[in-house]
């Protein structure tokens, strides 16, 4: 059989991938390091995967940083998460925009400290009119949390006559999801061997091609990255409609 073509040698890169990066943890404990020494070696992957989607044509490439269950982790272990943020924000925001990039944060900004809301803030206002790649970064989020919160935003709308009942649809909750301005992901890869989605994007995965990886999240590397999107460009995409 030929061998599969890379995808920066003709096939057309995903318009939007999603990464659950997972294994941190794992990768330190198997060379019996702190689990901070994961997720520093975890953040090198991230600078990594964001210049791969932006060589392979990539347009938006969301990473599950931070989920809502992670706030129930050691105190030490958030705080370092919350530090590495901080590290990221101050110090990578700057060649994100040389590149072209456009960084935007997704999720409940309420339990994240207020210089850390700053830095978000200032990091998207800085980066807003960059097109080279728009790279999500989902901290403190929940699909779940996320469907409830627009859900109660239409009610909103309902009690305040804006809308009626009768005229809510699929289209008028994705609307009101923290995503509404970004097309749901095409490929959705997770690393580290498990294989469930673990309350991520849960609204916008409804179609998207799903990839699980064994490798670490700290060994992921470009190859990986092509593999995965290999492994899109073989799956037939129906959308629920019939073969043929």
């Amino acid at each position: 059989m030929e061998a599969a073509a890379k995808p920066d040698q003709g096939l057309p890169a995903p318009v939007h991938v999603a990464i659950i990066m997972d294994g941190n943890g794992r990768w330190a404990k198997a060379r019996g390091l702190p689990r901070t020494a994961g997720h520093k070696k975890g953040a090198e992957s991230v600078r990594r995967a964001v210049e791969t989607a932006r060589e392979l044509g990539v347009s938006y490439l969301t990473l599950y940083a931070f989920s809502s269950e992670n706030w129930k982790r050691p105190v030490g272990e958030v705080t370092d998460l919350m530090g590495l943020l901080r590290l990221y924000l101050r110090n990578e925001v700057n060649s994100l925009h040389k590149n072209g990039i456009r960084l935007r944060i997704i999720g409940d900004r309420s339990k994240l400290s207020a210089d850390i809301v700053t830095l978000i803030e200032e990091s998207e206002a800085k980066t807003r009119d960059n097109n080279a790649l728009t790279l999500v970064l989902a901290l403190s989020y929940g699909g779940r949390q996320e469907i409830v919160e627009a859900a109660r935003a239409v009610a909103r709308q309902v009690a305040e006559g804006r809308i009626s009942v009768d005229a809510i649809d699929e289209t008028t909750l994705a609307g009101n999801l923290f995503t509404a301005d970004i097309p749901d992901p095409d490929l959705v890869i997770r690393t580290s061997g498990e294989q469930r989605i673990s309350n991520f994007l849960l609204w916008q995965c409804a179609y998207s091609e799903l990839v699980f990886l064994d490798v670490l999240w700290p060994d992921f590397s470009r190859s990986d990255f092509e593999a995965a999107i290999r492994d899109y460009h073989g799956r037939d995409r129906r959308f629920g409609a019939a073969n043929g």
